[in-house]
């Protein structure tokens, strides 16, 4: 009775895995094909214009970066914290270059230096997570190595060399 309730515990997380995987795959590909949507639009209207300036040019990027995001996700199975991070810093890097040209003289210097030092905390972040990853491993490494079965948690333990007595 015990052997088939984990049987079907097996099944049952068996399928819960698949529905989140299928899931995941078909959001993904939801997304790219928006991202790649948005950054045809973005290709026509530079058409349309005749040239590119520089903050068509760093929203192509983004574009770009999202899409590698995404590509590594569909070959990896790991969704990397560091590319949302650059893509961040190319956003506000974007920002930084086009849209602060627009403010006020008097926020324009707190804006600067707010954006400038957001900048420097995500590449900072960069960093240590780069250098965590290489000193500690990554945790979906350590998972790997320690991964127990489902039939590790619901069978009762038995140690071989007491029922040997």
């Amino acid at each position: 009775m015990a052997k088939n309730n984990v049987d079907i515990h097996e099944r049952l997380q068996g399928i819960g895995r698949e529905f989140v995987d299928v899931s995941h795959y078909i959001i993904l590909f939801l997304i790219s094909v928006v991202v790649v949507w948005t950054a045809g639009k973005e290709f026509f209207v530079i058409f349309q214009k005749g040239s590119a300036d520089l903050k068509d040019i760093l929203l192509l990027f983004i574009y770009l970066e999202l899409l590698a995001m995404i590509g590594i996700y569909f070959k990896t199975h790991r969704l990397p914290v560091q590319f949302l991070i650059f893509i961040a810093i190319t956003a506000l890097s974007r920002h930084l270059v086009v849209d602060v040209q627009a403010v006020s003289d008097n926020f324009h210097l707190w804006l600067l230096a707010t954006i400038s030092f957001a900048i420097m905390v995500l590449s900072a972040s960069i960093v240590i997570l780069t250098w965590t990853a290489k000193m500690f491993g990554r945790p979906e490494d350590y998972l790997k190595d320690h991964q127990v079965t489902s039939t590790e948690h619901h069978l009762p333990c038995v140690d071989n060399k007491q029922s040997l007595k």
